[in-house]
């Protein structure tokens, strides 16, 4: 049977958000990135009202989701071990979740559409940054996928992150996108972007300062399902000592949780043992571990060994349902097999560790999402630090769109980000988000290099999302519809 037009209407917009994805890491086709949002914002100019609009909105943001982080379903399933008839819907109902936003986008753009055309343009992109950045901050925030994330390096519009960061990006793309409903003039808007953009790549936010740091990014490829078994522990300790006894260096990182128990249960001799490693060139090493404390709390943390004081920090932003259970989903919890789901936060304000001459802000897994946390430890912090354990999530996308996040987090900051993980991405971003050195996913080795610390600020280390949510909040009253429209 021949479709009808608005079943070609929703077909279409499913694809287009599934297409999105493709502007992503790792196929990074950010050149691509204007079309599907083009094809959102045509669709939605074609609903006949508010509720045609918020459903081509959440079909599109639907196909967007379900393409692009529907890899929550390996964590659920694969290693949490959810019956897949739980971890299935489950999976369909985040992606929907989260397709709200766009949806509500799309109801909000009909219900006041200006009637000039480059209201239009405005409005919409008002809506796609302001529900990104939304998105980024409701119920903990989930800023996956972020449609300024397509804007990371080597991409000319990156030159924008220092100054409006992720939102800032999105708000561009967006632009960029509805404007290209009038061809000749989005183009225009396209190279002008892309030029200005180029030049502010020319821009040093920041300089290097000190002497080059050793450093040894190790990644233990440990397997998720073996990672808290008990006759897997000492192999683990092992693995982690011989690769650091290999690999000296002035700065060694391991990852998340890489030993995997508490750190004052950790033989007295082996953590000896890795501080006199460590510390065989005045070096030190940063390894992921579990603390706790008097009062029965634990925490996801990173410890210092080697030539300087011990030191420690405490992951503070937790992934729900991984980290901590929401209220009311104990029974959903208890469907799953996953150790260490009632972590504490730590404090929101932590001091970067002074380690190997520097001083190195920590980032655990998720938290390098959220810019505006990262630049608390600035402008004292003159590296970045990242742990992560997306071993959870198999072979899929998570690993490479999650490097691809920390290197637009570099570029915001102009700082260097170092990345340790246990199966993948682990790498060395220089402060311009480019890439120094990453090592093949799920692969034991250690990748070495230099670094150095770099000082000063960026625009956005300064105001964080407040650049961008002003030029939201001023492009929306530019927008609003005027009698004579």
């Amino acid at each position: 049977m021949p479709l009808t037009e608005a079943y070609r209407r929703h077909l279409a917009a499913l694809l287009a958000g599934a297409g999105g994805v493709l502007c992503f890491a790792p196929f990074d086709l950010f050149w691509l990135a204007p079309l599907p949002w083009l094809a959102f914002f045509l669709l939605l100019r074609r609903t006949a009202g508010p509720r045609q609009a918020a459903l081509s909105g959440f079909l599109f943001g639907f196909g967007f989701f379900l393409a692009g982080v529907s890899w929550v379903y390996v964590s659920l399933s694969v290693f949490g071990g959810m019956p897949w008839w739980l971890a299935g819907p489950a999976t369909l109902i985040f992606c929907a979740s989260l397709a709200l936003y766009p949806a509500a986008a799309g109801w909000a753009f009909r219900r006041w559409q200006p009637a000039a055309f480059w209201r239009q343009v405005l409005w919409f992109a008002v809506l796609v940054a302001g529900t990104d950045w939304l998105r980024g901050w409701l119920f903990t925030g989930f800023p996956w996928l972020a449609l300024g994330y397509s804007q990371a390096p080597p991409s000319p519009l990156a030159g924008f992150a220092p100054l409006l960061g992720v939102y800032g990006l999105s708000l561009s793309v967006a632009l960029i996108a509805a404007s290209l409903a009038r061809w000749r003039s989005g183009l225009l808007l396209l190279a002008a972007f892309a030029a200005v953009g180029f030049g502010l790549r020319q821009v040093t936010w920041t300089t290097p300062v000190g002497e080059p740091v050793s450093i040894a990014l190790i990644q233990g490829n440990i397997p998720q399902d073996m990672k808290f078994r008990p006759e897997a522990f000492f192999r683990t300790l092992t693995l982690y000592r011989d690769l650091i006894a290999a690999h000296p260096a002035q700065l060694t990182l391991l990852p998340e949780t890489a030993l995997p128990t508490f750190v004052d249960r950790l033989p007295a001799e082996y953590l000896d043992e890795l501080k006199t490693l460590a510390a065989r060139h005045g070096g030190d090493l940063i390894a992921g571990t579990l603390t706790g404390d008097v009062e029965g709390a634990y925490f996801n943390s990173a410890v210092s060994l080697g030539a300087s004081p011990l030191q420690v920090y405490s992951k503070q932003h937790l992934v729900p349902f991984g980290e901590f259970i929401p209220p009311g989903f104990a029974w959903f919890m208890a469907q799953a097999n996953i150790p260490m789901s009632s972590f504490s936060a730590g404090p929101a304000r932590q001091t970067p560790l002074a380690v190997a001459g520097s001083a190195v802000a920590i980032n655990i897994c998720y938290e390098d999402v959220f810019g505006e946390e990262i630049i608390r430890a600035l402008p004292a912090a003159g590296i970045l630090a990242n742990l992560s354990n997306t071993a959870w999530f198999g072979h899929s996308l998570a690993q490479p769109q999650h490097l691809q996040i920390a290197r637009l987090r570099a570029v915001e900051t102009g700082r260097p980000m170092l990345r340790a993980t246990n199966t993948g991405m682990t790498a060395i971003i220089a402060a311009d988000g480019s890439l120094s050195g990453v090592l093949e996913p799920f692969t034991s080795g250690v990748l070495e290099g230099e670094v150095r610390a770099h000082q000063g600020a960026t625009p956005y280390s300064r105001w964080g999302n407040l650049g961008a949510l002003a030029l939201i909040v001023l492009l929306a009253l530019v927008a609003r519809p005027r009698r004579r429209d």
